[in-house]
């Protein structure tokens, strides 16, 4: 096993995700004093969307370009899936036209007006930019992927100041944050020759999806469904508290999970190809996945500890005191996002052991308390209640994912021993 090759891989993609990370941290201490709490909870209505529908565009295919048997299989994934998502922009285009253009946007799509047009492109190079990612990572291009997510946090970071500062408050981030993407997008693009995909026919691309059929049927299924239960706040909750409270409890996901879902794209994207690779080869993958957990809990324990503290005083001292009152909501949130860091780097092993569909049980749960969760908020009126049990039940359906993953590679090593 190549320990330190693995080491330098995961270096080099987290690094370029942290780069891209505190590029986009950076200007939020400008973003935070243009834009108001009720701004930043607009925004984060807008990209909710985003994040369920992208699951719909590609059907999580993407996933099965890693593990494809050969390389004309992953490419025939690859441009099966981007053809998909291509289908499904042009489809969520026209109904947004029709809908903007009649009057007849529902619920909160109502507030975002015009901006509802910029969905669709959104949607389309995210899911252009996922396909790339796996394909580059499949090939351990992993400068290429950090690269890519370097420009387009740098380029989404300039964009919304400046639009923020010529007093496009609703709309600068939303456009920025797609202009960014596409960028991002392009620096793949430019890249993608030195792959050197095999050309495939329609025929090749038809029997890939149906090899991989279990993605769609319960890979994008069972993240449609935890997308929808994680985005509830903003769907749900939205339509009965003040947007600015949505904007504080925006704001501390900001702060917590997108930190920590930057590194977990990283870590999951080369363990999911080195697992891949070993499983292929009946090679053991415990020593790999154990040395990873016990490292990056090493790590993760006094930064959660100190996040517990610092994280309101903090966020008023930098942002100013119109973001008093975030803090409280990064304390509900740090004990799910801590075991979250270990589960969700791991969630890949499901993929490799074909598991998905026992997988989608514990999603189907997680929807129900989550569900459950905001309707006691929007009954009792208390909009903290709600995020508190919101991510309680978080944090339980991510400790038993966790449990189960280690029980799948302690099962599998048992298997290849005998």
């Amino acid at each position: 096993m190549r320990k330190h090759g693995i080491v330098r891989e995961m270096g080099t993609l987290a690094g370029g995700n942290v780069v891209a990370q505190a590029i986009g941290l950076a200007a939020y201490f400008i973003l935070l004093r243009i834009y108001s709490p009720s701004d930043y909870g607009l925004f984060s209505i807008f990209y909710s969307y985003i994040e369920v529908l992208i699951i719909l565009s590609t059907c999580k295919y993407e996933l099965a370009i890693v593990s494809a048997d050969t390389e004309q299989e992953a490419a025939a994934m690859a441009r099966f899936t981007l053809r998909m998502n291509a289908i499904v922009s042009v489809v969520l285009l026209t109904i947004a036209a029709v809908l903007w253009a009649t009057g007849t946007l529902p619920g909160d799509f109502k507030q975002l007006s015009w901006m509802v047009m910029l969905i669709p492109p959104m949607v389309y190079f995210c899911g252009t930019s996922r396909v790339y990612s796996f394909l580059f990572n499949r090939a351990h291009r992993y400068p290429t992927m950090a690269l890519s997510e370097t420009v387009n946090a740098g380029a989404a970071a300039l964009l919304k100041v400046a639009l923020g500062l010529l007093g496009l408050l609703q709309s600068g981030m939303p456009l920025g944050t797609v202009a960014g993407r596409a960028i991002g997008n392009l620096c793949y693009r430019l890249r993608l020759k030195q792959l050197a995909l095999p050309p495939t026919t329609r025929g090749e691309c038809i029997a890939a999806a149906k090899k991989h059929r279990n993605f769609p049927y319960y890979v994008a299924t069972k993240d449609f469904l935890n997308s929808f239960s994680a985005n509830l706040p903003f769907l749900w909750l939205a339509m009965y508290f003040d947007k600015a409270e949505v904007g504080l409890f925006g704001l501390a996901l900001t702060f917590t999970f997108r930190p920590v879902n930057i590194l977990n794209v990283a870590f999951e994207q080369v363990l999911y190809a080195r697992t891949s690779e070993q499983v292929r080869a009946r090679q053991s993958i415990w020593p790999m996945i154990r040395q990873f957990l016990l490292r990056l809990n090493a790590v993760a324990i006094p930064i959660f500890v100190a996040a517990w503290f610092v994280a309101e005083p903090l966020l008023v001292f930098f942002f100013g005191s119109k973001w008093n009152g975030c803090g409280v909501y990064v304390r509900a949130l740090l004990p799910w996002v801590f075991v979250m860091l270990s589960s969700t780097s791991l969630m890949y092993i499901s993929n490799v052991f074909s598991r998905q569909r026992a997988e989608f049980f514990f999603y189907m749960v997680l929807l129900a308390l989550r569900i459950a969760a905001i309707a006691v908020g929007v009954a009792m009126g208390d909009f903290l209640l709600s995020i508190r049990l919101y991510a309680t039940a978080g944090m339980l359906v991510s400790a038993s994912l966790l449990v189960w993953y280690l029980i799948l590679v302690r099962r599998y090593e048992r298997k290849i021993i005998c």
